[in-house]
């Protein structure tokens, strides 16, 4: 089985890219107009593109010895100690500290939990959404569940559900598979516990809408390239080089929206993400995507609610 780590290095490592010091916002794009999708699908409530940010509630909830930077040569039999004071900055401290970020710039997250994680810190769990962010299901632990059978998955998904309600109060309707590995009866599962949405998908940069059931079901779109654990743990990315390149996907999706409908995703992982001078940076970024009009961040159950209402939205 292909580890997380080695689907990292699988995906290519990155030389070093030089990348100018930032010195400030730029607020002259290509493309950039206060005209929304002149001819073209718009968003119902008249947003020009949407940014959804994800908050993933992993840590706590890894397996023994999970993979982490240090090097894999522990023998057999041994606990990964520092290993697991890694995975324990994510509750600690990376999750408090995006917290706080978000209140500063105004935004509201999805968080994807993990079931086992939740159990282990339900206080946390329970911030989360009394701040006003989404609670989505991550499943209970970090198992595959796409070699699940039809009801061990379905258990295995419930769980996860009933962790995050316990603590929080808030019942999930959006889903995101362990590295988006889902099987073929995952979708027909989450229609049948109440889902309304996934996130396993890579193939547009705007929802869309499915049949499950024979009943409609949102897709919210996910990437890899605006990820945390792939750019900065993945590929060695500096925090300069992230800016730049999820500054540039932005303003690419940006000139894109005058025509048509857009939807940005950037993820962060407790770990990652919630380091200072990740913190920092990622202030730095939503505050330039803030300086352009038109531009709305809203949870993921949002975009699919509003996804599922508009009769525009595309269909497949």
């Amino acid at each position: 089985m292909t580890s997380r780590r080695d689907f990292l290095k699988q995906s290519g490592a990155l030389g070093a890219l030089s990348v100018l010091p930032f010195a400030g916002y730029s607020a002259g794009i290509a493309g950039e107009s206060s005209v929304m999708n002149e001819g073209g699908r718009r968003w119902a409530d008249g947003t020009q593109l949407v940014v959804s940010v994800s908050m993933q509630f992993e840590s706590g909830g890894q397996p023994e010895n999970a993979e982490s930077p240090f090097p894999q040569n522990m023998k057999k039999g041994f606990a990964d100690l520092p290993a697991a004071t890694w995975y324990d900055y994510g509750y600690k401290e990376g999750i408090p500290r995006m917290l706080d970020n978000w209140d500063k710039l105004g935004i509201k997250v999805t968080s994807h939990m993990v079931g086992s994680a939740v159990i282990k810190n339900p206080e946390l769990a329970r911030e989360i959404t009394d701040r006003g962010h989404e609670a989505a299901a991550h499943g209970m632990n970090w198992s595959n569940q796409y070699d699940m059978s039809y009801q061990e998955e379905k258990k295995f998904i419930a769980e996860g559900v009933a962790a995050i309600k316990k603590a929080t109060g808030f019942t999930p309707v959006g889903y995101n598979a362990n590295w988006l590995r889902r099987g073929q009866n995952t979708l027909k599962i989450l229609q049948e516990l109440g889902f309304t949405y996934h996130i396993d998908d890579l193939s547009r940069d705007e929802p869309f809408i499915i049949s499950v059931n024979n009943k409609d079901f949102a897709v919210v779109p996910y990437t890899l390239r605006n990820n945390d654990i792939l750019l900065i743990e993945g590929k060695n990315f500096s925090t300069d080089q992230f800016f730049y390149q999820v500054k540039a996907d932005f303003d690419q999706l940006y000139a894109e929206s005058v025509y048509q409908k857009r939807q940005m995703s950037i993820s962060f992982h407790d770990r990652i993400g919630g380091t200072p001078q990740m913190v920092k940076t990622t202030y730095d970024l939503i505050r330039y995507i803030q300086t352009h009009k038109g531009v709305s961040f809203k949870r993921k159950d949002e975009i699919a609610m509003l996804t599922l209402e508009d009769r525009n939205s595309i269909r497949e």
